[in-house]
């Protein structure tokens, strides 16, 4: 049994109306499209038609948004009177596209306009009292901000005791208190009333854009689908339709700055999609603000020097690169420290880049399904991180609880910032436990993945996936739609990539269709999902190679829910069994037991005979995996533990150290030239002469052991101190006689199943006890 890493949410099973699907007619639309449109509250023809479709008319008046005339009247003040006006954004793909937008439209008015992107690690995030003073003394008269200020009481306090007016652009969450600005355009406004609450930063800027311009600014729209992307908002509503004519505006290729990037990435123009933005142009805007100064980017996005462009795009490539160095080798050292004792993860990194902390947090949570913060040490005695959460824990309430053990702390539900002094990691990984104790939480079920139906591999072909692309642009609130596909078959599998990263992999169901497969970083569960009877999650895509399409899976998550062998036979799977997860290793060799016992700290158990199971068995390893070391004298045994344990993951090493099977009882010939031997010799020191004796009968050595061993136990020979001596008129006695004979004889039977029959046939001998 393997259990899903995600908690799979499937959708509400309701039947569909008639009169929908009448309605719908006329559209041509699959059975699985109605279906996803349905449960995407999607409901209504004029609805349908409105999201494939959207119009200029879905947008909504700026004027809706509270203060936008009285911000649109000063602003004009400024420009006509000729003040220096600055725009102070942020150092994410958001908040520097929000500050393009304003640029562009302050340079269109012919304001005498300035930009600054505050610096991580030197200003902070949002207004800074000294990049303020700056600014002011400089010669500032108006202070424009995008994509941050709702949470700058003291910075917009000192502007004010200046006599510079500041107005607030902003989407993040609204503080009970609102800062003394001049104005503040947020589309969550407690006294406003705007219909549509989820804009990103750059979408709150181009709704000002809108208002001073007086026009709805298309050319905008470019700048305004990167950052609605990046900061994965809501993609519905306006969002949606702002994105879709964002990504045209984008194809034609008129910013510089975007088109490099893209040729930069590898990306193509006429691929152009969400994914492209999510995957190739948000983290290379992104990186420069983690790492550095964000306010090259710009220059990036507004230059019209085509080879300004393209030498801004290849460092901000190569400062995307260093990035993901960093991530990969954070993540991997993150990964090493985890501890699965806790129920929340405290990772630390002495030169871990702070940067990158809340990356490396986001990808242990995936791996791991816990909470988790990475830290990084700041002057030697202070730690300072970022946590990713689940849906079970408010991760900003834990720390709340906890806020005497901490210098500084922020965020939200999913996502905080830390710092505190490195004596008090101990007792704050302690106190974070305890509060999952105390409040009772339940962390077990994993990271919600939400599942749109299932599918059978028959029904996947290119027109269906061809079609789901009605629903795009994906994002928040609009997902990609995945699917479960329900006990299937993976008869072939393979890793590939970098490290053997990735997953290649076929799925059948039970009529012997196919659906090809690609599951990024599950190349190490190579063998895990190589299996009869697995249901796994994905998304569908269309792999282009070779200038053919194929119909694709991409694996998101998966389960099996019946028990599962693995086959560690074989030399080159010994240094795989390194579990983390509470084993039990089964040897039948005293030999093994010592071997194994000394290589893990995981419980060993010699079986001589069956008794000595059922001695040490206790209820807790109807919870752990099996590993079978050996092959034991009696099959029966195995069926015996297996049914007494329960145990659902079964690995069979089925290692032979005597090689019966290999070396065989001996045959009647071999015997006889032995007992020929014997008889001449009279005496033989078996201590020293057993290397001469099998080169001279050429017997193996060990079977050459074995085989004295059965004329000892018939009474043919004795041995003393070494010394094997012939009797003279032994008992007329058949070698069947001997138990040790026999016990062989079995023996060779058990290596033969074990060792030569394949997995299948052992699988179905196991299923059937």
């Amino acid at each position: 049994m393997k259990l899903s890493k995600f908690d799979w949410q499937m959708p509400a099973t309701e039947e569909i109306p008639a009169s929908f699907l009448e309605e719908l007619k006329q559209l041509n639309l699959s059975p699985v499209l109605i279906r996803l449109l349905w449960n995407r509250n999607l409901r209504t023809l004029d609805a349908i038609q409105a999201f494939m479709n959207p119009s200029e008319s879905q947008l909504h008046d700026p004027f809706l948004l509270h203060d936008m005339e009285k911000v649109v009247e000063r602003i004009h003040e400024a420009v006509v009177s000729g003040e220096r006006i600055l725009i102070y954004g942020d150092y994410d793909a958001d908040g520097i596209t929000s500050t393009t937008v304003m640029k562009e439209t302050f340079e269109l008015l012919g304001a005498q306009v300035e930009t600054y992107l505050p610096n991580r690690f030197t200003d902070g995030y949002g207004p800074n009292v000294e990049r303020y003073k700056e600014w002011i003394d400089s010669g500032i008269q108006l202070i424009v901000t995008v994509d941050n200020g709702v949470s700058g009481h003291e910075a917009i306090a000192y502007a004010n005791s200046q006599g510079v007016d500041v107005i607030v652009t902003d989407h993040h969450e609204l503080p009970n208190i609102l800062p003394d600005a001049y104005g503040i355009i947020h589309p969550r406004h407690p006294e406003g009333t705007y219909p549509f609450g989820e804009l990103a930063g750059v979408g709150v800027a181009f709704k000002l854009a809108w208002a001073l311009l007086e026009d709805i600014p298309m050319e905008l729209l470019d700048l305004v689908a990167i950052g609605t992307i990046a900061d994965m908002v809501s993609l519905t509503d306006e969002n949606r339709a702002m994105v879709i004519w964002g990504l045209e505006q984008m194809k034609q290729g008129e910013r510089l700055g975007i088109s490099q990037l893209l040729a930069v990435s590898g990306s193509k123009m006429r691929d152009l999609d969400e994914t492209t933005i999510g995957f190739s142009i948000a983290p290379r805007l992104n990186a420069i603000g983690r790492l550095g100064d964000p306010n090259p980017a710009i220059e990036l996005l507004t230059t019209f020097d085509e080879e300004e462009a393209k030498s801004l795009a290849q460092s901000f490539d190569e400062i995307n690169q260093e990035r993901k160095d960093f991530v990969e080798r954070a993540t991997k050292e993150a990964l090493e420290q985890v501890d699965n004792s806790h129920h929340v993860h405290l990772l630390v990194g002495e030169d871990w880049h702070e940067g990158i902390l809340g990356i490396v947090a986001g990808r242990v949570l995936q791996v791991t399904g816990k909470p988790t913060i990475a830290l990084t040490t700041k002057n030697g005695s202070l730690l300072k991180g970022s946590g990713r959460s689940t849906e079970s824990l408010n991760m900003f309430q834990m720390l709340s609880h906890n806020q005497e053990l901490l210098t500084t702390f922020g965020g939200h539900h999913a996502a905080v910032g830390l710092s505190f002094s490195i004596d008090q990691l101990e007792t704050l990984r302690q106190a974070c436990d305890q509060y999952i104790i105390d409040e009772q939480i339940d962390l077990s079920k994993g990271i919600p993945l939400m599942i749109d139906g299932s599918l059978d591999v028959g029904e996947v072909d290119l027109a269906l996936i061809k079609s789901l692309k009605v629903l795009a642009p994906f994002g928040m609130h609009n997902p990609v739609p995945r699917f479960l596909f329900e006990h299937v078959k993976i008869p072939d599998s393979r890793s590939i990539g970098a490290e053997q990263k990735h997953l290649k992999f076929t799925m059948t169901n039970q009529t012997g269709q196919q659906l090809e497969g690609i599951g990024f970083n599950f190349g190490p569960e190579q063998q895990e999902i190589t299996t009869d009877d697995v249901s796994l999650v994905g998304e569908l895509t269309i792999n282009e190679w070779n200038g053919k399409s194929v119909p694709q899976i991409q694996l998101q998550d998966y389960q099996i829910t019946s028990f599962q062998l693995f086959d560690f036979r074989g030399k080159k799977h010994h240094q795989q069994l390194n579990f983390t997860e509470p084993t039990i290793y089964i040897t039948f060799s005293k030999k093994l037991y010592k071997v194994f016992s000394q290589q893990t700290n995981q419980p060993v158990i010699y079986v001589e005979q069956f008794q000595d199971f059922e001695k040490t068995f206790d209820e807790s390893f109807k919870t752990m995996q099996l590993v079978f070391v050996d092959v034991p004298h009696e099959l029966d045994w195995m069926k015996q533990i297996l049914k007494m344990s329960r145990v659902s993951r079964i690995y069979l090493m089925a290692q032979t150290p005597e090689e019966a099977y290999l070396n065989g009882i001996g045959s009647r010939e071999q015997y006889g030239k032995l007992f020929k031997l014997i008889k001449t010799q009279k005496t033989l020191d078996v201590r020293y002469k057993l290397d001469a004796v099998a080169q001279y009968t050429k017997i193996p050595k060990s079977l050459l052991i074995f085989m004295v061993q059965v004329f000892l136990e018939l009474k043919f020979v004795t041995i003393d101190n070494g010394i094997l001596n012939s009797l003279e008129n032994p008992m007329n006695r058949s070698l069947s006689e001997s138990l040790l004979y026999q016990k062989r004889q079995q023996l060779i039977k058990n290596e033969e199943f074990l060792v030569m029959s394949d997995l299948e046939t052992i699988k179905k001998w196991i299923s059937s006890q």
